[in-house]
């Protein structure tokens, strides 16, 4: 066993089958090696809570343990509150929104024993083509999104718990996913200061524990071309010197194609030097483990350096520790995140019609494909059923003029997925039910980014939720039923279903 396992924090995800038992012998192996955390995905909130706290006790290293939380505990663990995008609740324009939602995430996650919180993305959305990034922004203006930042970080760590501002130097003017590929932005050095790098500033001076690095090359900042997490004129020289950040630099995800053009072996010991503390979701801690002796062994990468990054983490593991032993309570937020999401619901375009019965319900997902599932579309069925809505989702039954047309839109960003906006595929599928019956009132559900609104040919009146997880397909729900309720429309049984998929390349 040596420290060097300590830079590592492999990832951990539930299987629906088997649960975490079938990763048994991994988490063994890694903490026979003596990692320095793990990241969690997924999973009942009391079997992640078994779990981590199975983690803590068997460690010989204070742990740092992490979740991919932007949206929320419940983004990743059953059981626990999700939120709307990070997008929708800056649309509110209310800071005390933004402070409660990351104080409750940091609260939800500390007591499942998760003690590092890999978000808020500071990132801005000034690229509509970029394929990774969009709804998980506070939005385009560089001092909005630094103050709601800002906001965040505080009222996270305020509850013991790391934030993680990312994806640094920016991540927003990419037009090319890095889990597929690597990312190029062609803008000068004074553009990224004066904007990109102005929300990473702000959470530097908040005091946030730690900075997740961009697999994203920009040559005005080093003409090597490198991606930010193997570039130490970036991470060294203008994070640690030019912007005295002294926290944990993190990298981004090690299994995605932005970083690994030589191979993870050279990926975890370029990353060191260019000033990572921790190397996220390794595939293979031991080889890793082994390249980064092997380095230090051919004086390629100096022990020093490594040193000074495991002091970093055993300094945050610590505050984190001693933070844990303060009471917080948790709170039931259900009814704030209800609300919530639900206020962040909004029409794009048109009024919203009057909607008489039945609704012809079609669902038209664009996030089928790619390595994990996209979430279940079922939140919105049951949330119009348990309202009484007479639906209709028979896609062979014949069309008819009587009662209403509504189509369901997913179309979220999705890592590996590739692409922003709608396929071809999905905007034809739109059009064929809109058109189906013309004389039809008739409503688009918008599960993603309003701006997509306007790839929609169509005078369809478009409500917008931001995003598919199922907090917001019941906020649509529930939105809907407060107006049919409000108009009269007496309950009715509803009909069995359908799904119209859009198919697309991903």
């Amino acid at each position: 066993m040596s420290e060097i396992a300590e830079l590592f924090y492999p990832a951990i995800r539930w299987d629906s089958t088997h649960g975490f038992e079938g990763q048994r012998a991994a988490i063994e192996e890694a903490l026979r090696l003596g990692v320095g955390g793990f990241i969690i995905f997924g999973g009942p909130s009391e079997h992640v809570a078994a779990l981590v706290e199975e983690l803590h006790s068997k460690s010989r290293v204070a742990l740092l343990i992490g979740a991919d939380l932007e949206r929320g505990a419940g983004q990743q663990f059953v059981g626990q509150t999700a939120l709307p995008p990070l997008a929708a609740i800056a649309s509110l324009e209310d800071l005390q929104a933004i402070r409660r939602a990351a104080s409750v995430t940091a609260l939800e996650a500390r007591a499942l024993g998760i003690n590092w919180v890999y978000a808020p993305d500071c990132d801005l959305d000034i690229e509509p083509n970029n394929p990774i990034i969009g709804t998980r922004s506070f939005g385009s203006d560089p001092e909005r999104v630094g103050e709601y930042a800002a906001a965040w970080i505080d009222a996270c760590q305020a509850e013991g718990v790391l934030a993680c501002a990312k994806h640094f130097p920016g991540h927003g003017r990419t037009t090319v996913d890095s889990h597929k590929e690597l990312p190029r932005v062609d803008v000068s050095a004074d553009t990224l200061r004066e904007t990109d790098l102005v929300p990473f500033r702000r959470a530097i001076e908040t005091g946030v524990a730690s900075v997740m690095s961009a697999h994203v090359a920009f040559p005005a900042l080093d003409p090597a071309g490198a991606p930010s997490t193997l570039s130490r004129p970036i991470l060294t020289d203008l994070l640690r010197g030019e912007m005295e950040f002294a926290g944990l630099v993190v990298t981004d995800a090690l299994i995605m194609e932005g970083v690994l053009g030589g191979g993870e072996a050279e990926a975890v010991v370029r990353a060191v030097q260019a000033g990572c503390d921790c190397l996220l979701y390794p595939s293979n801690v031991a080889e890793s483990e082994r390249a980064i002796q092997s380095a230090i062994d051919n004086g390629t990468l100096s022990i020093d350096a490594v040193h000074h990054s495991l002091e970093r983490r055993r300094r945050w593991a610590r505050w984190a520790a001693l933070s844990k032993e303060t009471n917080r309570p948790t709170r039931d937020e259900s009814g704030w995140s209800t609300q919530l999401a639900e206020r962040v619901v909004h029409l794009v375009q048109g009024r919203l019609p009057q909607l008489p019965q039945p609704w012809h319900l079609t669902i038209v997902d664009d996030d089928v494909g790619g390595p994990y599932p996209a979430p279940s579309r079922d939140p919105l069925i049951s949330a119009l059923r348990v309202g009484g809505v007479e639906l209709v989702l028979d896609p062979n039954r014949p069309p008819n003029d009587s009662g209403s047309t509504v189509v369901a839109l997913f179309g979220d960003i999705r890592a590996w997925k590739g692409r922003p906006g709608y396929s071809t595929v999905a905007r034809e599928a739109t059009r064929r039910a809109l058109d189906a019956a013309p004389n039809r009132d008739q409503l688009v559900l918008q599960f993603s980014h309003p701006r997509l609104a306007a790839e929609l040919d169509t005078t369809a009146p478009i409500l917008c939720a931001w995003g598919g997880e199922p907090v917001m397909q019941k906020a649509v729900g529930r939105v809907l039923l407060r107006e049919v309720a409000a108009r009269g429309v007496a309950k009715k049984e509803v009909a069995a279903y359908d799904v119209t998929q859009a198919r697309d390349v991903l």
